[in-house]
């Protein structure tokens, strides 16, 4: 695929960039780009945001010299033009596939990705750790560069590290703020760019800087007559007032696409006394028409038709994803007292639809989990039937929210927890693997998995009337494909015996269920007779039918798509213990690693919970074989 490229073919790193001239830097920014196209035509990926910032990545491996000077990318979905003119060129074309390289920056994959992160807003703090470190270590020589977008500063931990920076004031400590919407300031063009090279440029600084040190012989009061005109006069021009005040030295905005000014802009910050925060605009999906007109889409995308920016889609049911929102629209219609809330997930979620038809009650709070919690537990606490929408890794952010201002006030909140189990390519910074261990402790919390899409409708419509916490999750992609109609209200705490079985039974959560299934149908066949059980509530446990189950079976085996630990086996386990009951218990699900990125069916069947797998493992143990 390289041959077709005149200069990224015989590319070999970032000392190569360091001699090229401009004409020659642009046609590489477009061959990369068309690169990205090519490999996430087939592969997926974060399109939009690593398009719109091949200059930016140009014009850091030029002023900069990682890996000693220190570059980290918030997220990390930026990042392929950076893994391209890094060090994994070659490599590229494996990206999001089993055992390739990773959608997003991972440490142990190169030395030139100084911090790995598949969720928003940790570059700053995760810079000034690295920037206190080298100081301290006496490493004053190297510069930290943390690179993050507009939308990751809606999230409080963003604002909790700038504070943070502006108190401790470093030297050669560099936030670049990529904004590539439209969520800060307007004003981009020739006049702002003259601005912004006045003010980032030599003669300014300096003499800002000796002005500043003649003016504290004279005490605080001309330094704070300087700081206040300095003020009065950047508001005019630029939105830098809430930077300064945070302690940084403002510069920008200046347009992201532009080389030769953004090169010039950053050797020109290397030499300000301070933290510097340059704001720089982009444009997502730079290059190709189709992430261009819609960015939301072409932020992360599935396998696509590069002519026409056609998504591939196989024939298949509707998602999980699609049949929540599809429920939820239908019971808001039903119930003005219901509200969904999200922290910028109204597409992930399946949430797009109820936005549209009830503006009012769609709460979208942006990249911020721990408020999305609060406000929930807010809504809830004034008579109001609120579903906070979240992806099982998200949601793993707002934990003490979860706790400390929903279950231990013992307010109604219904989670919808998308993204549960193994997710699939995104790997494992997005995996939804901990949930049922981290919720099945809290008390007050239900926790409960569907089967099936009908199951879903009805775990929702139990979970929005039961006026309990409640906590529902599923998987990531296609269902089954099983018809729904209507709503019903399921006992909190029951389980469905599916399958009567005499030779052991399998307890099963959520997407096992239907693998189970198929694994005691196969089995059948050989004369080996297996209960199945969908245990679709996880807390609290059937009891009940529990102790029925201990007095026909001896050997139990729960299967679930979350950790082994803590999770619904250990419940199991734990129920056993209480109860003086002395059976064989094999736990079936994610084991204690973390697991990386590959197609779900290929990460099932590694971790042993498809049917194959389960199939293998009830055989094994009945015959008296060891197993893994």
């Amino acid at each position: 695929m390289l041959d077709k490229y005149e200069i990224l073919k015989n590319y070999r790193g970032p000392i190569d960039l360091k001699d090229l001239d401009y004409e020659t830097l642009k046609k590489l920014a477009d061959e990369v780009r068309d690169y990205i196209i090519q490999v996430t035509s087939k592969n997926g990926g974060h399109v939009g945001p690593s398009l719109g910032v091949v200059e930016l990545t140009i014009a850091l491996l030029r002023v900069f010299n990682p890996p000693e000077d220190i570059i980290v990318w918030d997220i990390g979905h930026q990042g392929y033009p950076w893994k391209i003119l890094t060090d994994r060129k070659e490599q590229f074309p494996t990206l999001r596939q089993y055992k390739g390289i990773s959608g997003f920056l991972r440490r142990e994959e190169s030395i030139y990705d100084a911090f790995g992160a598949g969720h928003s807003s940790t570059s700053i703090s995760a810079a000034l750790g690295f920037r206190l470190g080298k100081d301290l270590k006496g490493e004053k020589e190297n510069y930290v560069i943390a690179v993050i977008g507009d939308g990751a500063l809606t999230a409080g931990m963003a604002y909790e590290a700038l504070n943070n920076a502006g108190h401790l004031r470093p030297d050669r400590f560099i936030v670049i703020l990529n904004d590539n919407e439209m969520s800060i300031s307007p004003n981009v063009g020739a006049i702002s760019t003259y601005l912004n090279k006045i003010i980032s440029g030599h003669f300014v600084q300096e003499t800002r800087q000796k002005i500043k040190r003649f003016l504290q012989h004279f005490g605080e009061t001309p330094l704070r007559i300087m700081k206040l005109t300095e003020e009065f006069l950047k508001g005019i021009i630029s939105p830098g007032v809430l930077f300064e005040e945070l302690g940084f030295n403002y510069i920008g905005p200046i347009d992201g696409h532009d080389l030769p000014a953004l090169e010039e802009t950053l050797k020109n910050v290397k030499d300000i006394e301070g933290p510097v925060l340059l704001h720089i605009y982009t444009k997502k999906g730079k290059g190709y028409k189709p992430a261009e007109e819609n960015p939301v889409k072409w932020h992360g995308v599935a396998p696509y038709k590069i002519e026409s920016g056609e998504i591939i889609k196989k024939s298949s049911p509707p998602t999980w994803t699609s049949v929540f929102g599809k429920a939820l629209v239908e019971l808001a219609e039903m119930d003005e007292k219901i509200v969904a809330i999200t922290p910028a997930m109204r597409e992930g979620s399946g949430l797009v639809e109820f936005a549209k038809k009830f503006p009012d009650r769609f709460f979208d709070v942006g990249i911020a989990e721990q408020h999305a919690c609060t406000f929930a537990a807010g809504l809830a606490a004034e008579g109001l039937r609120p579903v906070a929408a979240y992806y099982s890794t998200f949601l793993q952010r707002a934990y003490d929210q979860v706790i400390h201002d929903v279950a231990l006030q013992n307010l109604p909140v219904t989670f919808a927890i998308d993204r549960a189990g193994l997710v699939g390519d995104d790997g494992p910074t997005h995996h939804g693997v901990f949930d049922l261990s981290y919720l099945r402790c809290i008390p007050n919390m239900v926790v409960c998995a569907p089967k099936d899409e009908q199951e879903l409708r009805d775990l929702l419509y139990t979970g929005i009337y039961s006026g309990k916490p409640f906590a529902l999750r599923y998987p990531r992609g296609s269902a089954y494909g099983v018809p729904t109609e209507g709503f019903n209200k399921i006992e909190i705490g029951t389980w469905e015996e599916l399958l009567e079985g005499e030779d052991a039974v399998i307890l099963a959560v959520g997407y096992p269920v239907y693998q189970a299934m198929k694994a005691a149908e196969k089995l059948l066949k050989e004369g080996i007779k297996v209960g199945v059980v969908n245990a679709r509530f996880v807390k609290p446990m059937d009891e009940r039918m529990l102790e029925e189950l201990a007095r026909k079976y001896d050997l139990f085996i729960t299967v679930e798509d979350n950790t082994v630990i803590g999770g619904f086996g250990s419940g199991v386990l734990e129920f056993f213990a209480r109860k003086g009951i002395m059976k064989r218990v094999i736990n079936l699900g994610v084991p204690d690693r973390f697991i990386e990125h590959g197609k779900q069916d290929i990460l099932r069947n590694l971790v042993g919970i498809d049917a194959g797998s389960i199939e293998r493992v009830v055989r094994e143990a009945l015959l008296g074989k060891s197993f893994v």
